[in-house]
């Protein structure tokens, strides 16, 4: 059984609800979850925001942490998921932004992935760096927001 199968079963089982922001995996998080029968049950949503401009104005992520830590930060992902979960009014909200590749931004490494999860007792952030080309780093970090969720759905129930 993979992840997200196991993420639909125990979110339904729990009566929960899921949403994605979504920005380096570009839908993929959300594409997993919906790949899985009976996911509508549990997934609300997501917003692919690529853009700056989409994190503040959509998901109200303050202009100043994205002019000042940046969009690669535990703050960006923490404000991302909040904005989620709310604008979605899910349960639970998993946000994605980090550098897939091939090219940096001068500061963080190829592979640095912030994730972010908002849930109604609050927000945690946590960065992981990691390795391969741009593919295989996607694919880990949808693989790590969807265990993430599912984490969280465990200790909600």
């Amino acid at each position: 059984m993979t992840t997200a199968e196991k993420l639909v079963k125990e979110m339904a089982a729990r009566n929960l609800t899921c949403a994605t922001a979504e920005s380096c995996t570009g839908g993929g998080v959300g594409s997993a979850i919906t790949a899985v029968p009976g996911s509508s049950a549990v997934f609300r949503g997501g917003v692919i925001s690529y853009d700056n401009s989409v994190k503040r104005g959509v998901l109200g992520v303050d202009g100043a942490i994205l002019d000042g830590v940046g969009p690669v930060s535990a703050e960006c992902a923490g404000q991302m998921a909040q904005g989620a979960r709310r604008l979605l009014k899910a349960d639970l909200s998993v946000s994605v932004t980090g550098l897939a590749g091939p090219g940096g931004d001068g500061v963080h490494p190829v592979g640095s992935v912030w994730f972010g999860l908002a849930a109604e007792d609050g927000v945690q952030a946590e960065n992981v760096v990691f390795a391969g080309d741009r593919a295989e780093v996607r694919e880990a970090a949808v693989e790590h927001a969807l265990a993430m969720l599912l984490k969280a759905a465990l200790r909600s129930g």
